[in-house]
């Protein structure tokens, strides 16, 4: 009797011994991404961080849970970081008609048709053309659209964002005429008549005569794009180019309690919050956090707005531009080098590269912690490369541009800047770390396509056959950190998410197949089953 007295006083004992967890995870393929790529098998949670991660036996052990989840052997990775995107910009977008994928300007007249009988405004705004996946890849002219929408303004934007059509009444709203100029960007105009094709800053002159959606509709639409995100996997994002206005909708919303995943936010290049905001400084209320400015250098390849040392191989004589007179980027650099925020520069052709890596390197001298980037970084002068490493600047690149721009980059740029373009490798090798984002809505939001495209250099379709450019591929593991770590690393984010250990968020993403082990080729196929967002299970 004395006997199993003790030996039931003993297993009391292990079971009051044994700490609560909110959360336990069992039998499971656990990429930890730490330092040393660990995988395990078992992870505990409680209070949205990680109790601890190990071998089930061992977690189970230590601590007790009223949710123990035994996952079979299923794979299980830090949630997915996306380094740049258009968070808010692209949810506000959703009242607009959607143009991605169409193949035809006569396909674009139609939808628009459609779309302005039951459109919201009186404005008709579109997204997302591109005139590179036409039979006839040439900008597009007004004359059909002032036809069929003689008295209601039409605005048409480019896929990439830094090109649009708008229709006669829209320019006339906007006062352009075509006498009309503006530093930074390019009002089309052919035969002494307006096409309607505005390129970068002249698309401003319209915009900001397009009305706004209510604050109660704007948080509506970042709920549903945040539950879209985290059907992919996301768990945090970078969000690009933000107004202090859709700041404060962001914190909002937080205080709804609606926000869920964490924003690390870049607020848009504006010289009227320059004063307030950067002696503010770097700072985190709850999901938000506030760490820098995105700025834009130049446009973009495909609307010819990237700013090249050389001529376009495919429009002699024209070389783009940049955005705004260089003293701008200089005196913005030499601002926030007193302060704790980072600089983050639009640069895509290797004229801006250049401009925006001397920049930052004479304002930060050699070797640094301060994390300043380039976002995109997807033409760079073959002798520039090491700038990066010398001023310890952050490339910051979506993988997804490479196989959307393979098509008809060459046509742009030669066969010459090409090898010298879409660089992930060279540019990996300058700092030893390099985050990955998607740039959406620009390129779809999926980072397992991110991850695809990283390591086989293929598109969606599985072209080309033996990768663009191979030798610039990431590894598996590379490209995972990419998605992870390196983008928590990218906003100084590396203590708190980006891999699962101790003391870190929950969160984490259990998919229907292993990425690191399965055939190239049914990388696609990779379904997220479940995403955790500070230990709670968003979907």
């Amino acid at each position: 009797m004395k006997s199993i007295i003790a030996i039931l006083l003993f297993f009391y004992g292990m079971l009051s011994a044994q700490k609560n967890a909110d959360l336990i995870i069992t039998n499971a393929k656990i990429y930890t991404v730490n330092q040393n790529f660990d995988v395990v098998e078992s992870m505990a949670v409680s209070n949205g961080k990680i109790l601890a991660v190990g071998k089930s036996k061992d977690i189970l052990k230590k601590y007790k849970s009223e949710n123990i989840q035994n996952l079979d052997g299923k794979s299980v990775f830090p949630g997915f970081i996306d380094a740049h995107c258009h968070f808010t910009g692209y949810a506000t977008d959703q009242w607009k008609c959607e143009l991605w994928g169409t193949k035809s300007w006569d396909e674009i007249i139609q939808k628009l048709t459609d779309y302005s009988q039951n459109a919201p405004m009186e404005w008709l705004y579109g997204r997302s053309w591109d005139q590179n996946d036409w039979p006839v890849k040439e900008f597009p002219n007004k004359a059909k659209l002032d036809e069929l929408f003689p008295n209601r303004p039409v605005y048409l934007k480019r896929v990439d964002g830094h090109a649009a059509i708008a229709n006669q009444k829209a320019l006339d709203i906007a006062g352009i005429r075509v006498n009309s100029k503006i530093n930074g960007g390019e009002i089309e105009v052919k035969n002494g008549k307006l096409t309607g094709i505005l390129i970068d800053n002249a698309m401003l002159l319209v915009e900001k005569f397009i009305p706004e959606i209510s604050d109660e509709m704007a948080i509506r639409y970042f709920q549903d794009l945040q539950k879209t995100c985290f059907s992919y996997g996301l768990t945090s994002l970078h969000d690009c180019g933000i107004s202090t206005h859709t700041f404060s909708l962001l914190e909002e919303m937080q205080k709804q309690d609606k926000l869920q995943m964490k924003i690390f936010a870049l607020l848009e290049d504006n010289p009227t919050t320059y004063d307030e905001w950067i002696k503010k400084g770097r700072f985190t209320n709850g999901n938000i956090t506030f760490g820098g400015y995105k700025v834009y250098s130049d446009g973009a390849l495909g609307s010819r707005g990237a700013c090249l040392l050389h001529d376009y191989s495919d429009k002699k004589g024209w070389k783009g531009f940049l955005l705004s007179d260089q003293k701008h980027f200089e005196n913005l650099a030499k601002r926030l080098k007193n302060s704790n925020l980072q600089m983050c520069t639009h640069a895509i052709g290797d004229s801006a590269n250049r401009t925006i890596l001397k920049i930052y390197g004479d304002v930060l001298g050699i070797r640094n912690d301060r994390r300043w980037r380039i976002e995109h970084a997807q033409i760079v002068e073959k002798a520039d490369f090491d700038l990066f490493g010398k001023y310890s600047i952050i490339p910051s690149v979506q993988p997804t541009h490479a196989t959307s721009d393979m098509y008809w980059a060459e046509e742009r740029v030669g066969k010459e800047r090409l090898k010298y373009s879409y660089a992930y490798e060279d540019l990996l090798k300058q700092n030893g770390w390099l985050p990955l984002g998607t740039d959406f809505p620009v390129e779809e939001i999926n980072p397992i396509k991110t991850f695809y495209a990283a390591v086989a250099r293929k598109d969606a379709k599985n072209f080309p056959a033996n990768g663009f450019q191979k030798e610039n591929a990431l590894t598996r593991e590379q490209a995972l950190r990419g998605m992870t770590i390196w983008a928590a690393k990218a906003a100084f984010q590396e203590k708190e998410i980006g891999s699962l250990e101790v003391g870190k968020s929950a969160d984490f993403v259990v998919l229907n197949q292993d990425l690191m082990k399965e055939e190239e080729h049914r990388i696609l196929e990779t379904k997220v089953n479940a995403t955790y967002s500070n230990g709670k299970k968003v979907h």
